[in-house]
């Protein structure tokens, strides 16, 4: 019996895509055949239609396996979860105030305080005993502002070295940082010793000084980091990096935010919705919806415009890899929140990702102890499409692995109920990218 739910048709400018979300296939058809599954998927039997070639094609999609194919009933090869990857929370405090921010102004909603090095120190040592046999771990140091706290950050990064290659083990560092700080030493530094680094700006003057302000109110904190962030870049090579923005109500025409970026000559950019409750003057709803649609779709044209001009940038919501993809247990479990990655606050308690550290009830256990909210691990862990009621059904499901676990929670009031404002922008997202990859393929 055919599975008609997670087949998605849709035309974009001519082109006709079907995505068969079970498989992940991702097909591009003339008119005949884009019309025969469309018409399969609305209900009528393959032995309706007259012989054809454009049947035979479907046909044959079909019997691969790769078109209304059988979704899975389990999560496939189950594995013991080890501990891949801990976010620092290195600094709950922050050098400036952005009027968005999850973390309350990057106090985290407590006390303002730095990581001490024994803390960070137990951290890294957590982080190797947890994640078991694997060789490769990432510790992602974040805040707040983490270069407030740079001199923990640099020791930190020493002694993780040192132990992960006693161990036979390799340890990857990146850094979230909004720039104010830094200068030639700390440039150089991030750069030698940053396997990524994410550069936080939202756009243009206007844009980034109405939500990102200074401590004191005065001064532009955008003219202050942009030469900063184009010296680290200019610096770093062929290493990681991405500028990542944020967009609200006040700039719903973001796309204009992500060219200017590429103007200022950086090539590698993401630009994400604000996540606030409805009240706020900045906050997203579904009344915000279509122009937000409609601008990926402009935003797609400006990529593939790049592309044609030999210009390329990357967006980080297009670059969906078809051909090499994660495992279909990442793509099941998504980012690992709880289990797999976890979040460190200054105080040494382990929490299942950022956007949770403060909130009392969902400390997990702490870097000295280990894990002993067993119960929460598992939540978090049983917590994948599979067992996402709304997510069974949606084509979409193994390229957004359910959506992001603290936004279904203050959205939904449930980890297991997806947030529909979210889900119908990343649906929109992906079918940019899949026309974009179909529009590049036709030029080879």
């Amino acid at each position: 019996m055919l599975v008609r739910d997670c087949v998605h048709c849709y035309s974009h400018k001519g082109l006709n895509i079907v995505v068969d979300g079970n498989s992940g296939a991702v097909h591009l058809l003339d008119d005949v055949a884009f019309t025969i599954v469309s018409e399969i998927k609305d209900g009528r039997e393959l032995t309706d239609f007259e012989p054809s070639e454009a049947l035979e094609e479907v046909t044959f999609l079909i019997d691969e396996g790769v078109l209304f194919s059988p979704d899975l009933t389990e999560v496939p090869e189950p594995q013991t979860s080890v501990v891949k990857a801990l976010c620092l929370n290195i600094a709950h405090d922050c050098n400036i105030r952005c009027e968005y921010c999850f973390a309350h102004e990057g106090d985290f909603g407590g006390k303002r305080e730095l990581m001490s090095l024994e803390v960070a120190k137990q951290a890294v040592d957590f982080l190797l005993n947890a994640s078991g046999p694997r060789v490769q771990c990432e510790i992602d140091f974040f805040g707040g502002e983490p270069l407030m706290n740079f001199d923990v950050v640099k020791e930190t990064v020493k002694y993780g070295k040192e132990r992960s290659q006693e161990l036979g083990k390799v340890l990857r560092f990146t850094l979230t940082t909004n720039g104010i700080a830094l200068n030639d030493e700390i440039i150089d530094f991030v750069n030698n010793e940053m396997y990524n680094v994410v550069l936080s700006i939202d756009g243009r003057k206007e844009v980034n000084d109405s939500m990102r302000r200074t401590y004191s109110g005065v001064g532009s904190v955008y003219e202050t980091i942009i030469p900063k962030y184009r010296e680290l870049v200019s610096k770093r090579g062929p290493k990681s990096y991405y500028v990542r923005g944020t967009f609200t109500r006040n700039n719903l025409d973001f796309s204009n935010d992500v060219l200017h970026l590429v103007d200022q000559g950086f090539y590698e950019v993401s630009m994400e919705p604000v996540v606030a409750d409805e009240d706020e003057r900045y906050a997203l709803t579904e009344n915000e919806l279509p122009a937000i649609l409609q601008e990926y779709e402009r935003l797609a044209d400006a990529f593939l415009a790049s592309k044609k001009q030999n210009k390329p940038f990357n967006f980080f919501h297009f670059n969906v890899e078809l051909k090499k993809g994660p495992c279909i247990y990442k793509r099941i479990l998504g980012c690992g929140a709880g289990h797999e990655y976890l979040a460190v606050a200054p105080d040494g308690n382990l929490y299942p990702c950022h956007q949770f550290v403060g909130q009392d009830e969902y400390v997990i256990g702490s870097v000295y102890e280990g894990i002993k909210k067993t119960d929460l691990k598992d939540q978090f862990k049983n917590s994948h499409v599979l067992n996402k009621q709304t997510c069974k059904t949606c084509w979409a499901k193994y390229f957004c692995s359910g959506g992001c676990h603290a936004n279904n929670i203050k959205f939904s009031g449930s980890i297991n109920e997806p947030y529909e404002v979210s889900c119908i922008m990343e649906r929109k997202r992906l079918e940019c990218s899949f026309y974009i990859q179909a529009a590049l393929s036709l030029e080879e």
